[in-house]
């Protein structure tokens, strides 16, 4: 052991179960087991304390657990253990950059290098506390040990129970703390523990004693090792891991789901996993992308980005109810995928006597509403595109600009021009080849002004090419009224349409 090493090591026990239960949290209360293999020979490979309290142990058949009653069987998904994982080592990452993960065969195990870190979260008890903290706000339930020695923080973590999660082995007391464990905790191989099963040595402390030179005779480097290993006093070279920080969330469902309502519950639950992690970072959630895996292999993607970063989990729980709402996936879902876009939170100046704008979250939820009615290619602000043809512009989402917008004086005063849609047709009674009168909306105008015509059409390439004829007039009523307007004429149907209106 050398000077200066601290670890933490947090060990969670039957993880594939509490991996899937993190997202199921109405299934906490309930007798569950996992099971793994295919059909008929699938085994009990990780399962709930209720249900190891009901006589349930791993490696039981279905034949058997369906002797018992209210029992849930889940099926491991590797994909949620996978996440669960991650996130597990996210959370460590939060306290030491320096994480060696160790994990054995339904247990994830992980240790911290804690060293010198206490003046930033203290002492090790309540590094430890603060650590247990947050790793149950992520739904898991976990055990803690910190030592000076590698493996005995490791043997320490797998020996304790719920009831007392934490323990912090003091400075060259790692003899002591380990003598009470069983051998278990050693990951023993069979022929070592047949050996010692007829030794008659059941915990570290009967292996500790043993005499080192015989043991040596009889067993090997491997019974040094071991005995090392017992007695706390096995050296480690640290393998850190490199950890990458990426927000997202997988759930296999156990039936298909069609109802909306269903798949939101479940999201939900997605939501407040990345909101909680990305609060951790300080950071606040961008874009959220929904991936749902379908019945026949297909996938159904669409990505929700508001104005600005948040983490009200309402208003995005709202903004993908409604886009899901908008464009529903063709099949039933088998498997739900949120990935989220990190960022920093948005920060607003307010004034001492101006008033408070309104939230920029509520007028997310209200585009969202418009583009369900009206469809989300008729939302957003209006662009030219690089074309001469009538109407010739698009839509695009609402952006807020990245860079200052440069300052302009204001310019002249200049008419408004309406566009009327659809153009309206009217009839025209031409004087000398240019409109003298004509009928709109149920009244009689003279023209007294005539301005064109301008010929125009669409792309150069149009077989309409010149093909309309646009003329700016200014007329009046027999009462008096003016008005100013824009009409063309179809050349090629000899029409003619009111197409704007001048203010």
């Amino acid at each position: 052991m050398n000077p200066g090493e601290c670890y933490a090591c947090v060990c969670v026990k039957e993880f594939p179960a509490q991996a899937l239960l993190r997202l199921r949290p109405n299934l906490c209360d309930r007798a569950c087991v996992v099971m793994e293999g295919e059909p008929p020979l699938q085994q009990v490979c990780s399962l709930t304390r209720r249900a190891r309290a009901l006589g349930l142990a791993c490696g039981m058949t279905k034949v058997e657990i369906e002797t018992f009653s209210h029992i849930t069987v889940l099926a491991r998904a590797a994909i949620e253990e996978e996440a669960a994982k991650a996130v597990l080592l996210e959370c460590a990452g939060g306290f030491s950059p320096r994480i060696e993960e160790c994990s054995e065969e339904g247990i994830f195990l992980c240790a911290i290098d804690i060293a010198g870190t206490e003046k930033l979260f203290g002492p090790a008890e309540i590094l430890a506390s603060n650590l247990l903290a947050r790793i149950r706000a992520l739904g898991i339930m976990a055990c803690i040990a910190i030592s000076h020695n590698f493996h005995a923080a490791v043997a320490t973590a797998k020996g304790l129970t719920a009831r007392s999660p934490v323990q912090i082995i003091p400075e060259g007391e790692e003899n002591d703390a380990l003598a009470s464990l069983p051998l278990a905790v050693l990951g023993l191989t069979e022929e070592h523990a047949e050996t010692f099963s007829l030794w008659g040595i059941r915990s570290l402390g009967m292996l500790a004693d043993l005499p080192e030179k015989e043991l040596i005779a009889r067993m090997g480097q491997a019974g040094k090792h071991l005995r090392q290993l017992a007695r706390g006093e096995r050296t480690h070279l640290f393998q850190p891991v490199e950890l990458k920080f990426a927000l997202r969330e997988c759930m296999e469902l156990e039936s298909p789901v069609e109802v909306l309502d269903a798949l939101l519950f479940v999201a939900n639950l997605m939501l407040e996993q990345l909101i909680l992690r990305a609060t951790a970072h300080v950071l606040a959630l961008a874009a959220v992308t929904v991936t749902l895996m379908l019945e026949g292999g297909t996938s159904h993607a669409r990505t929700i980005k508001p104005a600005l970063p948040m983490n009200d989990q309402q208003v995005w729980l709202k903004l993908l109810h409604l886009d899901l709402e908008a464009h529903p996936p063709h099949a039933a879902i088998v498997a739900v995928t949120l990935e989220a876009e990190p960022a920093r939170t948005s920060k607003v100046q307010l004034g001492l006597f101006s008033p408070q704008f309104p939230e920029p979250s509520r007028f997310d939820v209200t585009l969202a509403r418009i583009r369900a009615i009206v469809g989300e290619e008729n939302v957003g602000r209006a662009v030219l595109k690089d074309t001469h043809a009538a109407d010739g512009f698009g839509m695009e989402p609402f952006q807020v600009p990245s860079m200052e917008v440069a300052e302009f004086s204001p310019a002249t005063v200049r008419p408004a021009l309406r566009r009327i849609r659809p153009f309206e047709t009217i009839f025209v009674v031409l004087k000398a080849g240019r409109p003298g009168t004509f009928a709109f909306r149920e009244q009689r105008y003279v023209v007294e002004r005539a301005y064109g015509p301008w010929l125009s059409s669409g792309d150069w390439w149009n077989q309409t090419l010149w093909g309309c004829e646009q003329w700016d007039l200014v007329a009046r009523t027999q009462s008096g009224a003016m008005l100013c307007c824009c009409l063309v004429r179809d050349v090629l149907q000899d029409q003619w349409q009111m197409v704007a209106l001048y203010d």
